[in-house]
């Protein structure tokens, strides 16, 4: 299956994916220090674009002659973390991701957000256009510690087949989902050297102490040092002592399921932010696993394009 990925940050889709066993021929991305990372870690090329210009991102993606285009439209305006304004602009990339696919009218589609995105108008516009041009749909809103990430994640996921019936991938996902959350210390035994942690709860009326015996909370965008004026929670499982930390940079992308191989670069702030945003990657496997299993038991045939996407990556560039 050959995809291309839109809005595709430092690549944790892409590379579930790529584990998967899907071919990613292509990606997008609007902000420079991700594309960096990207191109670090991916054979493939990623192209710096605003996919709000619709067609100029259609006449761009079109000759890759994708089966798949799969993206995580900048969620920031439907988050529980952010201001929840779907007003702010960033949400009308999700219908530019809808607008594409409508356009060109992949096999398959993948989109990725957050949970409270259900409760957008975005997500009521975007079920419309999907419909109207023929799409049927499966949306799952997943927890990713079921799905092998050691981490307490919600997303939103929705699969969009052309000619398909809704539902269709939905037991597939539920499934293969594990009765039991993963920890972080199932995922990474003991490397990080500590048993506790911190991380900067968004208000004190919530923990900021955590036991790696548990699924972490969800990595976000931001990272701080534990303030001086920090008491102790009555959830807090242990003490503040000196070697309680937060984690680094590099130890919140193994949260997100990176490999230890992906090539981090860049200023702190901008790294934080994009693993924050990434889609973690043992998430995305685990989508294209299912997504793959039902094709498969479904006797599909995958098109082959007429031309070779080689040499049209070589000419875009």
């Amino acid at each position: 299956m050959r995809v291309v990925d839109l809005f595709a940050g430092c690549g944790g889709l892409s590379l579930g994916l790529q584990q998967a066993g899907f071919n990613i021929v292509a990606a997008f991305d609007h902000w420079e220090s991700a594309i960096k990372v990207y191109q670090k870690n991916f054979a493939h090329p990623i192209f710096s674009g605003d996919l709000q210009d619709v067609q100029t991102a259609v006449n761009l993606i079109k000759p890759f002659t994708p089966n798949i285009i799969v993206g995580g439209p900048p969620c920031q305006d439907f988050s529980s973390a952010g201001k929840r304004d779907e007003n702010l602009g960033r949400g009308d990339l999700t219908l530019a991701f809808t607008d594409i696919i409508t356009r060109i009218q992949p096999q398959w589609f993948i989109l990725e957000n957050v949970a409270l995105f259900k409760k957008s108008r975005q997500y009521t516009q975007a079920k419309v256009l999907f419909k109207q041009s023929g799409y049927g749909l499966t949306e799952k809103v997943f927890d990713a510690s079921l799905c092998g990430v050691p981490q307490k994640r919600k997303r939103f996921f929705w699969v969009g087949e052309l000619h398909g019936k809704d539902n269709r991938f939905l037991s597939y996902f539920e499934s293969k989902l594990s009765s039991k959350p993963t920890t972080v210390r199932d995922y990474l035994g003991d490397k990080l050297g500590l048993n506790y942690y911190y991380r900067h709860p968004r208000s004190y009326q919530r923990r900021g102490i955590f036991s790696i015996d548990e699924p972490s909370p969800t990595v976000r965008g931001v990272n701080r040092p534990i303030p001086k004026t920090y008491k102790k929670h009555p959830k807090d499982p242990v003490e503040i002592t000196p070697n309680i930390r937060p984690l680094t940079t590099i130890e919140r992308s193994y949260i997100q399921t990176f490999p230890e191989t992906f090539i981090f670069e860049g200023s702190k702030t901008d790294l934080e932010q994009m693993i924050g945003n990434a889609v973690p990657v043992k998430l995305a496997e685990f989508v294209g696993k299912c997504m793959i299993e039902s094709v498969e038991n479904s006797h599909f045939k995958i098109s082959k394009p007429e031309s070779d996407y080689q040499q049209l990556s070589l000419n875009l560039t």
